[in-house]
């Protein structure tokens, strides 16, 4: 009977009763800024340590129309930098006082709306997007409930957004491998590209063709290391076998270098030059050594919880575009010309 008495939540009616106070009173004590004598504050307290209470936050979101949920809607949340990056924005969030939600969802519009739909039906005060291709409809509910959102990664209405210096970088690879002696370059991406990941192929093809070279270009499937090895493996069965290769991120990274020193034979960097993009940590693994443009989550993540207070204290606000300028981490799959 005792076990069965002790099952749910502590109620703040119990609270009440064992401090000798009313339910009101409790109330006030966990309510920031109310009006509560110190007496009643010590008894309050006390007999909440004693009988494990906390304040029912649901319940209170509920009342003031409103909660501290916040939303993570990205796709393929596990794999690579996204990984690093979802974990990095829970942190942040729960520091803030938030409760993050993950939204693990396809790119189809009806998937993506309907994750939006949840959120909203959720209140929660703001959705954060890391990847997939929102549909204008999931802009237009969120602004018609007044819900903040935030991007990073790619350029939205209605929005704002956290930026890697995506072309800025991929400039800087071509300029480097040029610089080094590279003339045979090359870029691997995928079908499945994100706008970050087509924005640095482009950069990178453009820096090339500036200083009057031709990369090519070879995609895998998808983003990932699997999409590394198809590409590599179609870059050296056919054709003038590149000198230097842009990937767009690490994991196309590892995937390319398992093949062309595997499969073909040949000496990174000596034969073949590698950059990639994230420096996600298995680049620094003995396997890899991989010179990489490095994202850093934490400073991403923060970017984004400050965007979504400055929206809510000024909803009116214009967009706010943050960038946060990768950096090139040099290792031995690429060493610049000093």
């Amino acid at each position: 009977m005792k076990d069965e008495k002790r099952m749910g939540f502590v109620s703040a009616e119990q609270v009440a009763k064992l401090a000798g106070v009313s339910r009101s009173a409790v109330s006030r004590t966990f309510t920031p800024g109310a009006s509560v004598s110190p007496a009643t504050r010590e008894k309050v307290m006390k007999a909440a340590e004693e009988l494990g209470y906390h304040v029912n936050d649901l319940a209170r979101g509920v009342l003031l129309n409103q909660s501290r949920l916040v939303g993570v809607v990205a796709t393929k949340p596990e794999i690579g930098f996204r990984a690093h990056l979802t974990a990095a924005l829970t942190k942040a969030l729960i520091r803030r006082g938030s409760i993050p939600v993950l939204i693990n969802t396809g790119e189809t519009e009806e998937e993506l709306l309907a994750a939006q739909k949840m959120l909203i039906g959720h209140r929660a005060e703001a959705t954060i997007i890391l990847s997939g291709s929102p549909p204008a409809s999931f802009f237009e509910l969120a602004q018609r409930n007044g819900q903040p959102l935030v991007v990073i990664g790619r350029s939205e209405p209605d929005a704002d957004h956290v930026l890697a210096g995506n072309a800025e970088a991929s400039r800087q690879a071509a300029s480097a491998f040029i610089s080094a002696g590279r003339r045979r370059l090359a870029v691997i991406s995928s079908h499945s590209a994100t706008p970050s990941i087509a924005e640095r192929q482009d950069a990178f093809v453009a820096a090339a063709r500036t200083e009057g070279l031709e990369a090519r270009i070879a995609t895998g499937r998808d983003s990932d290391y699997h999409g590394g090895v198809a590409a590599a493996r179609a870059l050296f069965s056919e054709g003038d076998r590149p000198d230097a290769i842009f990937c767009a991120n690490d994991l196309l990274a590892f995937g390319a270098m398992d093949v062309i020193r595997r499969e073909f034979g040949l000496n990174v960097p000596d034969d073949v030059a590698l950059i990639g993009f994230d420096d996600v940590p298995e680049s620094a693994w003995m396997s890899y050594e991989l010179t990489t443009f490095r994202q850093d989550p934490v400073v991403i993540a923060a970017r984004a919880v400050m965007l979504i207070d400055q929206r809510l204290q000024n909803p009116a606000a214009p967009r706010a575009w943050e960038r946060v300028a990768p950096e090139l981490r040099i290792r031995k799959s690429f060493v610049p010309a000093r």
